[in-house]
């Protein structure tokens, strides 16, 4: 039998000692200290291989709060996405620190409600704005997506006065591969049953670890591994063997949007993966090494991510199966943010996929950033809990 003792919270083994994202921002002004540029950035579409090559530190900006978004829609529509209202609002009230550090934005085309939020924001900092090919498996996407990171460069160089040479990018493509394939041994230790590590740690170690430099995160994520194996060694479980697993798919998740996950631990389940561009998403793939084009490379590897902006985005199902493969959810819930057309439609996709194919039970679950729909939201996801079997998580 497994105990039920909760495994040591993140803050007290090692990783972070303090809250991520003030982490975070310590090792952005440090960097900034230290001489680096600092690149904002939004979108896990941003190649940060080539800032960190060019000496460039990328800093998430603040996207996942409240708060802002009544300042926001003096100037938004109120049915936008509230995660674009959030950086907006943060940018147009000066309360993202990370914003204020930053020397330049990098935005992409991922949806049309950001595109114009860029275009509110691009006198406050230089801003440049890929262009994202949205067909990624049309032969001219590679070669379209590469000019775009080109595009890149240049405007970094012209900006910082920062350059890399390919042996310079093979290095931080090299780091970057080392610390992705850490970040997934990381989430594994959530596929055992019951996992030894949390949604929160799984979170953060996303939040702190992607935009990092691999020389700098890679002795954290390798400390982590350590305690998460005495954890399992020492039968050190969240949760219990019977509490159904629960696959989160769909946008991205963080702040108050956090509270899905909550509310899934409160009805009495566990989140053991999830999957969202701030969650395992971003470090599902490897860098090519050694091909003599690494800009290329990274084109390739970055198409590969299977956001909802994708069409016919074949890639999200085929991760999803690789997913629930792994995991072994007994159920998938889809967070979809109000307004984020592309998710929501797509959800129909994927709840096909998940019941015809895997035979698992499967919510959509549309919301904002507000408490509004607690209540809600535990009522439902409770009912989803009792129609699965009762075997399904021993």
């Amino acid at each position: 039998m497994h105990s039920k003792a909760p495994a040591e919270p993140l803050m007290n083994d090692g990783l972070d000692k303090e809250p991520p994202a003030k982490r975070a921002l310590q090792y952005v002004l440090q960097k900034k200290e230290q001489g680096w540029p600092v690149a904002g950035i939004y979108c896990g579409y941003a190649p940060i291989e080539l800032m960190q090559a060019m000496g460039i530190v990328p800093a998430l900006l603040c996207a996942f709060s409240r708060v802002p978004i009544e300042s926001a829609e003096e100037v938004l529509p109120a049915n936008l996405c509230p995660l674009i209202k959030s950086s907006y609002g943060f940018i147009r009230e000066g309360t993202c620190p990370f914003f204020t550090a930053a020397d330049v934005v990098v935005a992409e085309t991922t949806c049309d409600g950001k595109k114009k939020m860029f275009e509110q924001i691009s006198g406050l900092r230089p801003l440049h704005v890929m262009d994202l090919p949205q067909m990624p498996e049309e032969d001219e996407a590679k070669a379209a997506w590469r000019r775009m990171i080109v595009k890149l460069r240049d405007f970094l160089e012209q900006q910082t006065g920062r350059s890399a040479a390919d042996s310079e990018i093979e290095k931080a493509i090299s780091w970057s591969n080392r610390k992705n394939r850490l970040a997934r041994k990381i989430f594994e230790y959530a596929a055992l049953h019951p996992p030894v590590i949390s949604w929160k740690e799984i979170y953060d170690i996303s939040f702190l670890a992607m935009p990092s430099t691999g020389q700098d995160v890679i002795p954290l994520l390798e400390e982590k591994i350590e305690k998460l194996e005495k954890r399992r060694q020492n039968g050190q479980y969240f949760g219990s063997p019977e509490a159904p697993r629960v696959l989160v798919t769909g946008c991205p998740v963080g702040g108050d949007a956090a509270k899905i996950f909550r509310i899934i631990e409160e009805a009495g389940g566990i989140v053991v993966a999830p999957d969202s561009c701030t969650g395992t998403k971003i470090f599902s793939h490897d860098i090519e090494e050694n091909t003599g084009d690494p800009i290329g490379a990274i084109a390739a590897r970055y198409l590969k991510l299977p956001c909802a902006c994708m069409t016919p985005n074949s890639g999200r199902m085929e991760a999803l199966s690789g997913l629930i493969e792994t995991y072994r959810p007994d159920a998938v819930i889809d967070f979809i943010l109000q307004a984020c057309h592309g998710y929501n439609v797509e959800s129909r996709r994927v709840a096909d996929h998940v019941t015809q194919n895997h035979g698992l039970s499967f919510l959509k679950v549309e919301t904002d950033y507000s408490d509004a729909d607690v209540g809600q939201l535990k009522t439902r996801i409770e009912a989803l809990f009792e129609t699965l079997p009762k075997t399904a998580a021993c």
